[in-house]
């Protein structure tokens, strides 16, 4: 197995990710009941791993529109209803909980899915989230180091003391079950602010940007300063890894055919936005196309638009949309089909993997 570096391939390994947002369709305005949406959740799954994506990801909210208040539950299925692809948590919204019961619902999923797990962390966002769990802007990003620290060690350590502020202090504490995974892997995820980054780069764990909402520049000077970082903190820079989240996905045979079919979807899309008072960054689905970090296009295009973000982040790891977020259910298969078939294949020729083994472990006694 090749390692990955800041001067390789665009990335190789392919995620499939969903926050189970849960409102009405964009284009039709039907809003499905909670029960099927679920439902899709765990069919998206399935194909993604029948379709031979490497990973599926389950996101983490507190808050309206979002269904994905128990990501350990949900991926607990999806374990049971697959057997190879990895299973992502996107993200794990460590400042909103307490580390030793987190602990206890993943190294139990970790078992269950026979060391499939990865994390990805972070502090989450959301202002009525915050709000339900009593944490402040400004205590928010030490609850999210103190916690995963405990996090952290737990996971490695068979009993932990601990003296911490947001939570009971731990004394030789003992916590179970053991974890399949010694250590599990965790990635930081990085959006807007240094402080996930630098977390990361501290702990020397690998960054997932999330690179949806703005064009490609602050998500860039994120990741430069987790390699700044990085190498202040004596990390190994062939270690180093980053992956990167895309903002949308339609492959068509052509390009046009492909804007034509996302213009509905992005149009519905803009107008929640503006009803809702959210910022405007794209205002019409060619610029969404041409500077979001959306992969809508021929297969050609999306190949080519891979490589320019890689240019400028060096990842080695890419997710994409598993729910079909406006679009027929038919197409949206019909393009992650494509994207399988046509674009992945020309992503992993010849390009290097992240520096890890991606497969399932075996367990350590």
């Amino acid at each position: 197995m090749r390692t990955a570096s800041a001067t390789g391939g665009p990335p190789r390994e392919v995620l499939a990710v969903t926050l189970i947002v849960h409102r009405p369709d964009p284009v039709t305005g039907v809003l499905e009941p909670t029960h099927d949406r679920f439902r899709e959740v765990l069919d998206n799954a399935v194909l993604a791993e029948e379709l031979g994506f490497d990973g599926f990801g389950v996101g983490e909210r507190h808050e309206r529109p979002f269904l994905s208040s128990a990501p350990t539950v949900v991926l607990s299925h999806i374990a049971a209803l697959t057997r190879r692809i990895r299973l992502f948590t996107a993200v794990t919204t460590l400042s909103l909980l307490d580390p030793v019961r987190a602990y206890e619902d993943y190294a139990t999923l970790d078992h269950l899915s026979e060391g499939r797990l990865d994390l990805i962390i972070g502090k989450g966002n959301g202002t009525a989230q915050r709000e339900l769990f009593q944490v402040t802007p400004e205590d928010q990003w030490d609850r999210n180091a103190e916690s995963y620290d405990v996090f952290r060690r737990i996971w490695r350590q068979d009993t932990v003391t601990a003296d911490t502020r947001f939570r009971p202090p731990l004394k030789n504490a003992e916590v179970w079950p053991r974890p399949y995974q010694r250590p599990v892997r965790v990635w930081h995820g990085s959006a807007t602010s240094k402080e996930s980054v630098d977390l990361a780069a501290r702990h020397g764990d690998p960054l997932f940007s999330a690179n949806v909402t703005h064009p490609i520049e602050p998500y860039a000077e994120l990741i430069d300063h987790y390699r700044e970082r990085w190498a202040h903190h004596g990390h190994d820079p062939a270690r180093l890894t980053v992956g990167a989240g895309t903002a949308g996905l339609l492959v068509a045979r052509t390009s046009q055919e492909a804007v034509e079919t996302y213009r509905p979807v992005f149009e519905a899309n803009l107008a929640f936005q503006k009803e809702t008072g959210l910022p405007v960054v794209f205002g019409t689905v060619e610029d969404f196309g041409e500077r979001s970090s959306a992969l809508i296009g021929s297969p050609q295009q999306i190949v080519d638009k891979v490589h320019r973000y890689h240019e400028r982040f060096g990842h080695s790891v890419l997710h994409v949309h598993a729910d079909a977020g406006g679009l027929p259910d038919s197409v949206h298969r019909d393009s992650l089909e494509r994207f399988q078939s046509e674009v992945a294949p020309a992503l992993r020729h010849a390009l290097p993997d992240p520096p890890f083994p991606w497969e399932p472990v075996h367990p350590v006694p």
